[in-house]
């Protein structure tokens, strides 16, 4: 239950105009009639922001999809919207060397999206090209993917800054941080934890001081910045509720999901956006899946109550009926068709896999328990070589839960599992290690011994700077003390009634509390990270709690809007408990992140093919 009403949201919908204005702005900087080129990541995100129609009606004459190879256009004019990306760049300068080889005349524009990267002109310039193109960028930050969902986008940050240590796209992110200051701050308290929270909260710092501090109403109270890297355990565990199976089986893609002729009954697939607009889905979405037939079922019942007031009802009745209640009514029998037909989808797929079994290894491992039976069940997962990236996802976990694995089943678990799924998969363990989801322990227990020694002779401030050197040579987990300190794992004394469920631990069948979404709730709770030493220590620092601009008062809905941002991507877990977390504290969340994620998304991106 909710402690009291918790605030409305800001409108966010005037992020889509300002994105949309900005975008016909530049493509009218090149009058007259022109193709438009566009990457394949961008489509869905740009028919958010403006369809077909509406680039039609400024001179959009046909749509392309950038393929990396000969342009079959016939225009005089060509437009390009892409990410910042080399390959694509080249591939446009192929494509204006091909036309002066030939001695045609075209006028070319590329817009970069969300911003222009120096490496990408150095490019245009390498290949003689610099000044047969115009370029310009379109600040496109953040799409609205509900009324409590912000999106940048941008799957690449993960792989980019956590794993090549790019970290050009820190500045994007600041700059979306710095669009929401502008238009709904300014913001009373800003959190966090991570480097890359660190680095970001200060760029974003530096814009707020050099431009010009307008007095207006906050809209926003508390935002809250937090690195992936800080919690590895919750993407990697299986999603229980509805969204976040959807995403698990389907692939949710910008807000949108295509069911097959599985689910729809028929011979054609069908795109359903997945937000607060369908009530169908409004109710079910953050439901652990056990309850969704049973709600579905009585949306039934209630649905065909409501067909059946037809009977007896007279001519003016039978025309209010027709032309206030009969489209919503069809609409909602759509919807709930769907959601049902998903439902059984879902239920037939994780039946087949044995899923069961497998959410009671994840338990035994996120309580310590059965270690070794865990381990057997992994190495049958791989030998029967049931699925590639479950048997990682499952990998993984176990290092993290355990602090690493033994170096004998370190090394007896990643044969096995090269022999079931190629050598090729070297390069992927190696990026594994890098980021310290599967490791061996030997390394990072002899310099755990070392750090708490050398930790001894130093004061408080020099041996937070020695703990920072010494996780970037052994990255390591502390989960079992992360556990224990913050009640991760909740005591399994009494049955966990996930109807009416007591904690955010529901969104994992009551066997794990989300450690990025307890940070947030003690952060909040306390009004900093006082008190929480043991625990920042052990996630290797770089948190933060400063004081904005806002003077809102203490009790405004503004100061019970709290803004999450997610550097790395969150999952749709992550938000059902951040969701459950606002009903029982009287806050309301907004969450903003870099893409959204879950355990196959964040696994493929280490993927030793990874491109």
């Amino acid at each position: 239950m909710a402690r009291r009403d918790t605030p409305g949201l800001p409108d966010f919908s005037l992020l889509k105009r300002l994105a949309r204005d900005q975008l016909v702005y530049l493509l009218e900087q090149l009058p007259g009639k022109k193709d438009l080129f566009i990457e394949s990541d961008l489509m869905s995100p740009l028919d958010r922001i403006a369809n077909m129609s509406t680039l039609k009606q400024h001179d959009i004459v046909k749509l392309y999809k950038v393929e990396y190879k000969a342009t079959v256009s016939l225009s005089d004019q060509l437009c390009f919207l892409i990410r910042p990306r080399i390959q694509t760049v080249k591939w446009i300068c192929d494509v204006v060397n091909a036309d002066k080889a030939v001695g045609r005349f075209r006028r070319y524009k590329i817009i970069f999206t969300p911003q222009r990267f120096f490496a990408c002109e150095a490019v245009l310039e390498e290949e003689g090209v610099f000044g047969d193109v115009t370029t310009d960028e379109w600040a496109f930050y953040l799409l609205p993917l509900d009324d409590d969902i912000l999106s940048m986008e941008l799957p690449e940050f993960f792989h980019d800054n956590f794993l090549a240590g790019d970290q050009r796209w820190l500045r994007t992110v600041g700059g979306a941080l710095h669009l929401l200051h502008s238009v709904y701050g300014p913001f009373s308290k800003l959190y966090g934890i991570g480097s890359c929270s660190q680095m970001t909260y200060e760029w974003w710092r530096e814009q707020v001081e050099q431009g010009e501090q307008g007095a207006r109403p906050a809209e926003i109270g508390s935002v809250f910045l937090i690195d992936r890297d800080v919690d590895f355990v919750t993407p990697l565990c299986s999603q229980v509720v509805y969204e976040g199976l959807l995403d698990d089986i389907f692939r949710i893609k910008c807000g949108c999901v295509e069911f097959g002729p599985d689910v729809t009954s028929s011979d054609r697939s069908v795109k359903v956006m997945l937000n607060s607009q369908d009530k169908v889905f409004n109710e079910i979405r953050n439901e652990h899946f056990s309850n969704v037939f049973g709600f579905l079922s009585q949306k039934a019942r209630n649905l065909q109550t409501a067909y059946d007031k037809r009977q007896g009802m007279d001519i003016k009745q039978m025309k209010t009926f027709v032309s206030e209640e009969l489209k919503g009514l069809k609409q909602e029998h759509r919807l709930l068709s769907l959601h049902i037909g998903a439902s059984e989808s879902i239920m037939k797929k994780k039946t087949k896999q044995d899923f069961q079994e497998l959410l009671q290894r994840e338990h035994c491992l996120l309580e310590g328990f059965e270690i070794r039976e865990s381990i057997s069940f992994i190495e049958e997962h791989i030998n029967r070589q049931i699925s590639m990236m479950e048997s990682l996802r499952m990998l993984c976990l176990l290092s993290i839960t355990e602090n690493g694995l033994l170096p004998k089943d370190y090394r007896s678990l990643k044969t096995q599992y090269l022999q079931s799924y190629g050598f090729d998969h070297l390069l992927t363990f190696s990026n594994l290690r890098q980021l310290g989801l599967l490791v061996e322990q030997q390394g990072a227990e002899t310099l755990t011994v070392m750090e708490s020694k050398v930790g001894k002779l130093v004061n408080d401030k020099t041996a937070g700077k020695i703990t920072d050197a010494f996780s970037s040579l052994a990255r390591r987990s502390h989960f079992r003390a992360l556990s224990r300190k913050l009640n991760l794992v909740p005591k399994s004394d009494e049955e966990y009634d996930l109807r009416v469920p007591k904690d955010m631990a529901y969104i994992f069948s009551g066997a794990y509390v989300p450690l990025s979404c307890r940070l947030i709730e003690q952060v909040l709770e306390r009004d900093g990270w006082a008190g929480l030493e043991d625990v920042t220590r052990l996630l290797n620092g770089h948190e933060f709690a400063v004081t904005g601009g806002s003077r809102a008062e203490p009790n405004s809905d503004a100061q019970r809007l709290v803004l999450v941002l997610f550097l790395g991507g969150c999952t749709f877990s992550e938000i059902s408990a951040l969701r459950f977390l606002g009903r029982a504290k009287g806050y309301k969340f907004i969450v903003v992140t870099t893409a959204v994620t879950n355990s196959s998304r964040l696994l493929e991106a280490l993927l030793g093919n990874h491109a």
